[in-house]
């Protein structure tokens, strides 16, 4: 009984060793990549900020590669990276200055479609703020709505009770709204269509064959949106202008 007591023990700190010693280390703080980029290190800084997005992506990484890739004059990769910094956290303008600063360096300058007035107003509420602001919103609104309900339900003076049940009512309204605009962005992100084209010129095709008849060039930067992936080795896209065509998988990255 003692020898397999002795067995069993020696066989948990066996395991507990290879768990202690297959769990991977951070090669890289982000403090680290940030001090790399201060000091203008800055490939130093996008190896670092690409180590780190292999634990987890955020706003912040994405963007900050995005400025270190600017620094080194790569337009194309920060691009890329604040588009995707942009789908994280939609509502943060100094993703979208840097972004739009960026895109302005592209040789293709291909204007978009002019929209409803309110269909902007709708994308720009939507946008605000990212998926977690919006659901921050929501729990202090519901919270609210609690609080004015239990005014409304418990309070003998009729002034307040008023004023208790109008806030539950407008912060019922509001929460259901913030739900409902987090999940238009978690929706979008999951669907996102977006692709950078990353080689300095291709030309889209009318049919997916090599020799097919050209239907625009396109210059590295510029934005497509994918709307068929159904033949291997090509991606049917739309540019902002409505130019539709078909581009070879390695001309893009997607965002």
């Amino acid at each position: 009984m003692e020898n397999k007591m002795k067995h069993y023990i020696i066989q948990i700190f066996l395991l507990f060793i290879c768990w202690f010693f297959a769990i991977p280390v951070e090669a890289v703080t982000k403090a680290e990549a940030d001090k790399a980029y201060q000091e203008k290190k800055y490939q130093q800084a996008i190896k670092d900020y690409e180590s780190l997005l292999h634990s987890g992506v955020s706003a912040s990484l994405y963007y900050n590669l995005g400025n270190a890739y600017y620094r080194t004059d790569n337009i194309t990769k920060a691009i890329l990276n604040y588009e995707r910094a942009a789908l994280l956290e939609p509502g943060n303008s100094d993703i979208r200055f840097n972004l739009q600063f960026a895109r302005s360096k592209t040789i293709d300058k291909f204007s978009e479609p002019d929209e409803m007035f309110f269909i902007t107003w709708y994308k720009a509420i939507v946008n605000f703020t990212s998926v977690d602001g919006w659901a921050t919103f929501s729990i202090i609104t519901i919270t609210l709505a609690l609080i004015g309900f239990l005014v409304y339900l418990f309070v003998n003076r009729i002034a307040l009770r008023k004023v208790g049940f109008f806030v539950s009512l407008v912060c019922l309204l509001l929460f259901v709204l913030s739900i409902f605009f987090a999940i238009q962005q978690k929706v979008a992100f999951e669907n996102r269509n977006g692709a950078i084209i990353i080689v300095p010129t291709v030309s889209l095709k009318k049919t997916p064959v090599k020799n097919s008849v050209d239907v625009v060039v396109v210059h590295e930067g510029t934005k497509v949106n994918i709307i068929d992936r159904g033949i291997r080795g090509w991606y049917n896209v739309r540019l902002s202008d409505g130019h539709e065509g078909w581009l070879s998988v390695s001309s893009v990255e997607r965002i």
